[in-house]
């Protein structure tokens, strides 16, 4: 009887949630933690985002092809989840170029839930160092920026849950972001 017990036991334990479709690195990648500006000028931190799913991602607006895709994907996803919980920070990794004109009206033309963030090259150098984010700018000629290309996603405690650099399934990340919000 104790046999079939624990066999029983080991069959419920099988059933259990489904694996996220984005690498889960739960209790591995640091909180979400940063201290910068939004484009509209309001300063946040990662308590501001508190009670909030957010993925992070790093660019900039004078992207020519990797950071629209990668933000117009990401707005894919917010349709699909429908949550007004769930917020897109998009931290530019060009701040010189990317003013926060430049930067809100390029955010925004995502999606309203998509928050342009900027900060001086020393809160830039410290979030991107914390999320392992690697970076640079050549004012040349010509100019050139390289950014990394993952994009993170914190639950609502702020605690880093996913990671992924393929954006293009947009219904996968849907269903992993509602799960964040449950």
């Amino acid at each position: 009887m104790r046999a079939l017990g624990f066999a029983l036991l080991l069959l419920l334990a099988a059933c259990g949630r489904q694996p996220f479709h984005m690498t889960d690195i739960s209790g591995s990648g640091p909180k979400l933690d940063l201290h910068l500006t939004r484009a509209d000028g309001t300063a946040v931190t990662g308590e501001t985002y508190r009670g909030q799913v957010v993925a992070l991602y790093f660019g900039y607006t004078h992207c020519p092809d990797v950071c629209p895709a990668t933000l117009a994907n990401l707005a894919d996803m917010l349709a699909k989840v429908g949550s007004k919980d769930v917020r897109v920070l998009f931290v530019t990794v060009d701040p010189e170029r990317d003013t926060p004109q430049v930067l809100g009206e390029y955010a925004t033309a995502f999606s309203p839930w998509v928050h342009g963030l900027r900060g001086t090259p020393n809160q830039l150098a410290d979030v991107a160092r914390r999320y392992r984010v690697a970076y640079w700018v050549k004012k040349g000629p010509p100019y050139e920026v390289m950014h990394s290309n993952a994009v993170f996603f914190f639950d609502r405690e702020g605690r880093a849950r996913l990671v992924t650099t393929d954006t293009g399934d947009t219904s996968a990340m849907a269903e992993d972001v509602k799960r964040l919000l449950e």
